[in-house]
């Protein structure tokens, strides 16, 4: 079986399962934020049920809106707080102890190698990063799991992603997943499960391995998935509260295809609007002047991407024709990022500071596109009107070229400023 299917498996009393069959399966973890999560409590209150199944398993993060952008999102949160309260949800964040949900989770050691993790949010897949079988759901079926303690679904196949060799100066998980899903097309991975290995992931941290992961919706996966390691291992130990187990394929595991990229030929990516599949290497991007750079979000918003911003704009300033917002994702990454000076590196650049939240992300709030801007961001959509009006343009990139293309005021190799 490969490592999903060894999941799967051990969360229905270790049947053998097989792709393309339907199962009932406990889950280690529900998760929900502002948004998803109204719409799953009134559901959980319309079935008459009076106890969540396991309040422990649930947790609720209050940050796509967050701090609160209007009346609306007030109300939003407030249902859920107090929904939190009355049933004794212990796993509930916002304020100062919030953050962008898929950075907080692992941080907080709430999900582990091994789980079966739902969440109502497309980007719950981040977790395949650190082992486990992580993926989006409706709201509606995560009612059914604070009832049930159980979801259900079609077992995926997988699909191998390697990659070989080693990775050129300034790639990182974010160039990987945007490359591998130009080749493959935003519906490449449908309903499957990816799992991504070879030397090149061996090599990257925790952070680049959670972004990697994040983006497997992108190619329409069901689930991303990164066999765990000692770096897994190591990440895990200081944080987690609870036994976990790490699977791995085994070798005569039945894949429904395998691929293999070499690193030597992939350089820094930009995924061109309107799709994540549009992706270019950053020697083929010409010349685009942007107005706007947003570098945070569950993709890029942990202290290792703004390691790698700060050192491209340290001494330099952000362009006067663009504005800058940096959005650490999680309080322990503002305290880290403090401390390293790197808040300073921004603050003297001229860029803008703001609190973790998925904000411009969605095209919530603090960073919304005027019509006809264009962005470089280091989140994961750059959907038609994902980041304000529809005629605006988003392209998507790691932290280099975010922070090179803050410096030059157009979309830049870091080596230009370097």
């Amino acid at each position: 079986m490969t490592i999903t299917e060894k999941i799967l498996s051990a969360h229905i009393d270790g049947k053998k399962i097989i792709p393309g069959e339907f199962v009932r399966l406990s889950v280690n973890i529900a998760l929900a934020n502002d948004i998803t999560a109204p719409i799953a409590v009134r559901e959980f209150e319309n079935s008459g049920v009076q106890k969540i199944y396991n309040p422990d398993m649930i947790v609720f993060v209050l940050d796509h809106f967050t701090p609160n952008k209007d009346i609306d999102s007030a109300n939003q949160c407030k249902l859920v707080r107090e929904f939190a309260k009355k049933h004794g949800v212990k796993n509930f964040f916002e304020g100062g102890n919030c953050g962008v949900e898929h950075a907080l989770l692992p941080e907080k050691g709430l999900v582990l190698p091994g789980d079966v993790i739902i969440g109502a949010d497309s980007h719950t897949c981040t977790y395949g990063g650190l082992g486990a079988f992580a993926t989006g759901v409706g709201s509606t079926d995560l009612a059914a799991a604070m009832i049930t303690g159980q979801v259900w679904f079609m077992v995926p196949e997988t699909m191998k992603f390697v990659f070989k060799g080693k990775l050129m100066p300034w790639v990182g998980g974010k160039d990987l997943i945007l490359y591998l899903i130009g080749k493959i097309g935003v519906d490449g991975a449908l309903y499957k499960t990816m799992e991504i290995s070879g030397e090149a992931i061996d090599a990257l941290d925790l952070s680049g391995r959670l972004t990697i992961a994040n983006m497997a919706i992108e190619a329409g996966a069901k689930s991303g998935i990164i066999q765990a390691d000692e770096k897994t291992v190591d990440y895990v130990e200081k944080r987690a509260a609870r036994p976990y187990t790490i699977y791995e394929s085994d070798e005569d595991a039945d894949f429904e295809s395998i691929y293999e990229y070499d690193c030597a030929n992939i350089e820094p990516q930009v995924a061109f609007p309107h799709l994540p599949e549009k992706a270019r290497g950053i020697s083929e991007v010409g010349v685009i002047r942007i107005d706007q750079v947003i570098i945070g979000s569950c993709t890029n918003g942990r202290i290792e991407d703004l390691r790698i911003a700060a050192d491209i704009m340290k001494n330099k300033r952000v362009d006067k024709d663009v504005r800058c917002i940096v959005l650490p994702a999680t309080p322990e990454v503002y305290l880290k990022a403090e401390e390293e000076g790197l808040l300073r590196v921004f603050l003297e650049a001229g860029a803008i500071l703001g609190p973790p939240t998925c904000g411009p992300c969605l095209g919530g709030h603090m960073g919304i596109l005027a019509e006809g801007e264009r962005a470089v961001s280091t989140t994961n959509r750059n959907f038609v009107g994902r980041m304000g009006h529809r005629t605006s343009e988003v392209y998507l990139a790691g932290p280099a070229i975010a922070a090179a293309s803050a410096v030059t005021g157009k979309i830049s190799s870091p080596g230009e400023v370097m």
